[in-house]
């Protein structure tokens, strides 16, 4: 007990009399050359806009899950296409809606197509005919078309954080590079190895490598999370276009 005593004593006076880590941090990035400092203000700016973008893909994302479940149930409750297009203007955010109106779009254009080619209005007139589409091929084509456009908006912006997870180690380590170098000068001018003299290079260094880290890491981790959301959302979108594709052939052709 005795021991452990002296122990905690040691420890208190210790932690009194050294400086804090937060004051300490600060004058480092005060007393470090221009190099290292631009350097941190680049990392700074990724990890700002990084954390911007991560912000707004989890909200645009969880907005664009939402609606698509609401798309889907007023989809599959309808009877008719043109109830799920009055529909559409309220729910902007999922990615079906484009795929909809796409091949909503291509099915009325073939319906014209087909009622100008019907015969003059001089003839008898006949018994209200069934709409016949031309194309179910044109349909699916158009359905893809606006699948990947959709999937091109999803990923919007993620380039960047892709960009930021692989820049910024090696903008990093460039700083510490640098920051190494400057404190072996400064070690070769005061020809003295004194740990009082090296440490402070050294720790300035540092820095450089721990905020490329900083920035690169939840970079990386959210860009592998939202490409797999984009996954999710490019399965639910060719899911919806074969369902679409479904009731267009069962009902129009």
């Amino acid at each position: 007990m005795r021991t452990l005593g002296s122990l905690l004593l040691a420890l208190q006076v210790q932690s009194e009399g050294a400086p804090a880590f937060g004051s300490d941090l600060i004058t480092l990035l005060a007393d470090a050359t221009p190099i290292n400092q631009a350097v941190l203000v680049i990392l700074v700016v990724f990890s700002v806009a990084s954390w911007a973008i991560i912000l707004q893909k989890f909200w645009s994302f969880r907005r664009s899950e939402r609606d698509t479940s609401r798309f889907l149930e007023i989809f599959r409750r309808s009877s008719k296409f043109s109830e799920v297009q009055a529909a559409c203007p309220t729910l902007p955010a999922t990615p079906l809606v484009g795929v909809f109106q796409a091949g909503y779009a291509e099915i009325n254009a073939q319906f014209r197509t087909t009622s100008a080619g019907a015969a003059p209005a001089s003839n008898p007139p006949a018994a209200a005919a069934r709409p016949m589409l031309k194309s179910l091929d044109g349909v699916d084509r158009a359905l893809i078309r606006a699948a990947t456009t959709e999937v091109s908006k999803l990923e919007r912006r993620m380039t960047f954080l892709a960009t930021t997870a692989s820049v910024t180690p090696f903008i990093g380590l460039f700083g510490t590079v640098v920051g190494i170098m400057i404190a072996f000068q400064r070690i070769g001018l005061t020809g003295s190895t004194n740990l009082a003299i090296v440490a402070p290079g050294i720790s300035e260094a540092l820095i450089a490598t721990a905020m490329g880290l900083f920035a690169a890491i939840p970079a990386l981790v959210f860009y592998n999370h939202f490409t797999h959301r984009v996954k999710e959302f490019s399965a639910a979108m060719d899911d919806f276009a074969l369902e679409f594709l479904n009731i267009a052939e069962r009902n129009f052709t």
